[in-house]
């Protein structure tokens, strides 16, 4: 040994101008290489930089690992997001993205946004915690704990924080959700479709949805399944 030390491990990966603290669970294998090449989430990420305002409200539904709630704070600079995540094993880390860039206002809610507020509905967690879920029969062993998660109403939620965006990837309850909304004071939304889950009639209820709102597809900033609504072009 020649006393020397190996320096100390970076704790970040480098992604949009963000610092994302590595995790052993979350960060590794493809994941990890699309955040440092910037390419996770792209489609969405590249919406939110072409269409969202500094002056913006966002509401975003699926926080997932806090990265886009960060882009939109932290980069875009926007006055707020009013962020939901299912998942309590994730919260955890998502708050330790946010302090990693230094995001403030960001509120954070670990919480399912239904048609209708109702009673507190179990989440089981999972040891691999990406495999947690609201159903407790699949993998029933692997199950490590049982968390009660808030259901709040989409009608309160959008009378309350009056988002001028919305941003949505939450696995295929697009269909059922959004027709529950009242859009009309939108500005833009950006969404994740899941027509392998929903089908053609939960995509044209999404649609529908949007344009009863005064919203229109605005080809511009979609791609793909990533679907971008606009008020105004």
């Amino acid at each position: 040994m020649d006393g020397t030390q190996e320096p100390p491990r970076d704790p970040y990966l480098m992604s949009r101008g963000m610092k994302i603290p590595k995790h052993p669970q979350l960060t590794t294998g493809r994941v990890r290489g699309a955040i440092k090449a910037d390419e996770y989430e792209r489609k969405e990420c590249d919406a939110v930089m072409r269409v969202v305002r500094p002056t913006d409200i966002v509401l975003e539904l699926g926080g997932g690992i806090g990265y886009m709630s960060t882009l939109l704070a932290a980069i875009k600079k926007v006055q707020r997001v009013v962020s939901y995540e299912a998942n309590p094993a994730l919260i955890p880390y998502i708050r330790s993205v946010h302090a990693a860039n230094d995001v403030t206002n960001v509120d954070l809610r670990n919480a399912l946004l239904m048609p209708q507020a109702g009673p507190k509905v179990p989440f089981y967690i999972r040891r691999n915690f990406l495999a947690s879920s609201m159903d407790g029969g699949v993998d029933s062993a692997e199950i490590t704990a049982t968390e009660q998660i808030e259901q709040h109403g989409i009608g309160a939620v959008l009378e309350t924080e009056q988002p001028s965006v919305l941003v949505c990837d939450i696995e295929g309850a697009e269909a059922t959700l959004l027709p529950a909304g009242d859009w009309s004071k939108l500005r833009c939304a950006i969404i994740e479709l899941h027509p392998q889950w929903i089908g053609p009639e939960g995509v044209r209820a999404v649609f529908d949805a949007m344009h009863a709102g005064g919203l229109t597809y605005f080809a511009k900033a979609s791609e793909g399944k990533v679907v971008c609504f606009r008020r105004d072009w």
